[in-house]
């Protein structure tokens, strides 16, 4: 399964790779990193998050929620601790957690290859977004107007793959 590809994935990154004081895997000097992008949608919106400049990468560019795959654990668990920290949305308003296909996709400018992992979350109700500091505000909006914002790169494709059978 996708699953159990990327918990081996991250086992050979865990592997190779420095970790933080935490042991998180450090993904700094890696030309290649896994990462989760999780649409949050609820009835017929999804929810977009301007990024902050306290971030990495993709300052003050329109993202949904996203996050390195730094831990050997399942997905559903960082889906869930994602959600948490930078929503403040909780499993007791999950309706669905959908894991899709992962892809590669190449930044140039970066020199970084992403191991991009869709999911799609569906809410029960619309939560009230509390965000952290990596996000400055928020949109909830139809999958259609999301080319009217500066996101981050490729978010388009990942949300069709994200959305693909709904």
């Amino acid at each position: 399964t996708n699953e159990s590809n990327i918990l081996n994935l991250l086992i050979e990154f865990s592997e190779k790779l420095p970790k933080f004081e935490d042991g998180r895997i450090d993904y700094t000097n890696s030309e290649e990193a896994p990462v989760i992008t999780v649409f949050v949608k609820y009835k017929e919106e999804i929810l977009l998050l301007k990024r902050s400049d306290k971030v990495g990468t993709y300052k003050e560019k329109w993202n949904t929620i996203a996050g390195y795959l730094d831990e050997i654990k399942p997905i559903r668990e960082k889906v869930l601790e994602e959600l948490r920290e930078e929503i403040c949305v909780y499993e007791e308003n999950i309706k669905s957690i959908k894991i899709r296909k992962s892809y590669r996709l190449v930044d140039e400018k970066l020199g970084k290859t992403w191991i991009i992992n869709p999911v799609i979350v569906e809410l029960k109700e619309k939560p009230e977004i509390k965000l952290d500091w990596e996000h400055t505000e928020y949109k909830w909006i139809h999958p259609k107007e999301l080319y009217n914002y500066d996101t981050i790169i490729d978010l388009d494709k990942t949300l069709k793959i994200a959305l693909e059978n709904e």
